[in-house]
């Protein structure tokens, strides 16, 4: 209209829409700035924390491979070397150089020497015999560091003894290393095992026979270098076993032996058999996962309604022994009750077998364990002979076996008796309780392996070798050698019946004390 005043073309927003717009913005910038804080916030701890303030000690950051020096269970305390009886300066660092090498760096920056000056209880320490590879030995020795053996008391002869191998053993700190010499042999013939007649019907036996005297003479020097070492525990294992410590919150054989009441003289690990899954295996350690448990960590209707499957026509449940292996508490008049047990001159030890925890036994896991058992034995391959060369039914079986059977046959029958083939029989045991997976140990020695912990220790030595060549002072971390694993015993696999002449004769009271030696015995079977 002509002279009239304009109207605007927009109208004024509501008041209530205008308040909905206003806290729309501030909600957005709110969300927006609160993470942002948040970031920030977080920044500055972390910063505070790598200057050394209010560090954060979690178990994340205590297992971290770039957190300095690595708290694993089991190995706490000093890293220093402690050498009794020499002036020898401590071993270096047995980890590889360079740089880290994918899973199982987490080892290389570790430090596997003996803790010097710490009280870190109880102090356990392993004996054994063995005539075996560093293959086998290396890893056997440097996972049972992991879990917190102290110690090693190591009997070698055969391959073991040689300069290649001895001198790689002899620099791992912690490793004592005795050689099968003249000189032993005359020590342990004035021992008194020798001369008593708890392990008399041993005697004059050969194979089987032959190692299990000896293993019991070696346990009775290690009792000696045990205590004076310091020691609080023994275990007596072979080269094919590992101690799997199950049941504690750190996978560690001190935490479990740590709350065995005083009053425990020895504690009883069932051992576990190793169910291979093929017939090629090489690295036991690193490539079998799968076990049959003992009949003692198995409801008694488990074990019994499952027998026959468990077995698959072999002659036992496990193919070898089912009796387990023993550590005992270092003390007075303490005695070997043959390779699986300990016993005590004054008095019967009490004894407690552990639920959880078990000797994980490797146990005919290469097909090649057919040929080498029957290259060390002389024995005919005949059903009788062989029972005087073996206590164990599968292993007398084998022996025939290995010595009768073309190859083809013979890896017929390791696939039948030894490897798990069948899934669906596998997949039953395993849910019955009867089979079961365990992984700790292959990933600890697949770590320990890729952190190049295994070279270095053979790098070492060979550095060794090369000083010791120059130099006529013999190592402080073994005994004497004279002529290593070229002496025969005068009891041991031996028939010289007129030798028998020089053990003692004891009297009726002490024959009613001193218990029989425990030989490797099969498990339960059906009646």
């Amino acid at each position: 209209m002509a002279g009239g005043s304009l109207r605007p073309l927009t109208t004024p927003l509501h008041p209530t829409l205008s308040h909905h717009h206003s806290f729309a913005t501030k909600l957005f910038l709110f969300l927006t700035l609160l993470p942002l804080s948040l970031a920030l916030f977080a920044f500055a701890l972390q910063w505070r924390g790598n200057n050394g303030i209010n560090t954060i000690d979690d178990p994340i950051t205590r297992w971290s491979p770039d957190h300095g020096r690595l708290q694993f269970p089991g190995m706490g305390g000093s890293i220093d070397v402690q050498r009794r009886g020499g002036d020898a300066p401590a071993s270096d660092v047995l980890c590889g150089g360079g740089e880290r090498m994918g899973r199982g760096g987490e080892f290389r920056d570790w430090k596997f020497g003996v803790d010097n000056g710490t009280e870190l209880r109880p102090k356990i320490c392993i004996t054994g015999s063995t005539a075996g590879s560093l293959e086998q030995i290396l890893p056997w020795i440097f996972y049972h560091k992991v879990i917190g053996i102290r110690y090693f008391f190591l009997f070698v002869e055969g391959k073991a003894a040689s300069p290649q191998i001895s001198k790689v053993l002899e620099g791992i700190p912690g490793v004592k290393v005795i050689y099968r010499t003249k000189e032993l042999e005359e020590q342990q013939a004035r021992s008194r095992v020798w001369n008593e007649t708890w392990l008399a019907s041993f005697f004059y036996k050969p194979c089987n026979y032959e190692l299990f005297v000896k293993q019991s003479l070696n346990m009775e020097m290690a009792i000696v270098m045990a205590r004076d070492a310091g020691m609080d525990w023994i275990l007596h294992l072979d080269t094919d076993e590992l101690v799997h410590p199950g049941g504690t919150r750190e996978y560690s054989v001190r935490e479990l032996l740590s709350e065995i009441p005083k009053n425990v003289d020895m504690v009883v690990f069932p051992n576990y058999e190793s169910s291979v899954e093929r017939d090629d295996v090489k690295e036991p350690f690193t490539e079998v996962s799968m076990f049959k448990k003992n009949y003692d960590h198995l409801p008694r209707d488990t074990y019994f309604g499952n027998y026959k499957d468990a077995t698959r026509g072999n002659p036992n449940y496990f193919l070898t022994y089912g009796n387990g292996k023993s550590a005992a508490r270092i003390q007075d008049h303490l005695r070997p009750n043959g390779a699986h047990r300990w016993h005590n001159y004054m008095k019967t030890p009490n004894e407690i077998k552990l639920d959880e925890a078990a000797i994980l036994h490797y146990t005919y896991a290469q097909y090649s364990d057919l040929t080498s058992r029957r290259d060390r034995c002389g024995c005919k391959p005949t059903k009788d002979d062989v029972k005087r060369c073996f206590m164990l039914e599968f292993d007398r079986a084998a022996f025939i076996v290995a010595s009768t059977a073309t190859d083809d046959e013979m890896r017929r029958w390791y696939q039948e008796h030894v490897v798990w083939m069948d899934k669906e029989l596998k997949l039953k045991l395993l849910r019955k309780g009867i089979l079961t997976r365990i992984y700790a140990p292959m990933m600890i020695i697949q770590g320990l392996k890729a952190s190049g912990v295994f070279t270095s220790a053979i790098t070492l030595a060979q550095g060794a070798i090369l000083k010791a060549s120059s130099s006529s002072i013999p190592s402080s971390n073994s005994s004497h050698r004279f002529q290593s694993g070229s002496i025969s015993s005068r009891k041991i696999g031996a028939n010289h019946k007129f030798h028998a002449t020089t053990r003692r004769v004891l009297d009726v009271e002490a024959l009613e004390i001193l218990a029989e030696a425990v030989p490797p015995l099969s498990p339960p079977g059906l009646r």
